[in-house]
C-alpha cells in the first residue's frame, strides 16, 4: 500500500534495547479535504532510506500495516496498529499528472490469426 503526503516531521534514528534495534519516524500530511497526519516507522536497515529527504517535500511511501495485541496487568486486551515504511520516493507534479498507463489484458481468443477450434 502507498501513502502520499508532505513531510511534516522527520525524526532522527533511535536505538532501542540491548540488541540495538533501530527505528526512525516520519510524519506526513495528506492533501485531501480533511488532511491526515500519519506517523510511519522505518526500522533497522530501512532507517537510512530517510537520509535524503527533508521537511516540506512531497513523498510517496510504500508501507505494510502492522498490528499487535497486548494484555494489560488487569487481563484486558489492547490492540495497537502501525504503518511500517519500506520504500520512499519524491512525489512531484509530473508524477501526479503522468500516472503509469494501464494496459488492457491480452486475449488470444479475439486474435483472428489463432487456430483454436472455438
Amino acid at each position: 500500500m502507498d501513502l502520499v503526503g508532505k513531510i511534516k516531521i522527520l525524526n532522527g534514528t533511535q536505538v532501542l534495547g540491548d540488541n540495538g534495534f533501530r527505528k526512525r519516524e516520519v510524519v506526513i500530511t495528506t492533501d485531501e479535504k480533511y488532511p491526515q497526519h500519519l506517523l510511519i516507522e522505518f526500522t533497522q536497515d530501512k532507517c537510512e532510506l530517510l537520509d535524503n529527504y527533508a521537511i516540506g517535500q512531497d513523498v510517496k511511501i510504500s508501507i505494510n500495516l502492522r498490528g499487535r495485541e497486548w494484555i494489560n496487568p488487569e487481563g484486558v486486551a489492547k490492540y495497537f496498529n502501525s504503518f511500517q515504511g519500506w520504500r520512499i520516493e519524491l512525489y512531484t507534479q509530473e508524477t501526479m499528472s503522468n500516472p503509469v498507463p494501464q494496459t488492457e489484458p491480452a486475449s488470444f481468443i479475439d486474435d483472428p490469426d489463432n487456430d483454436l477450434p472455438f
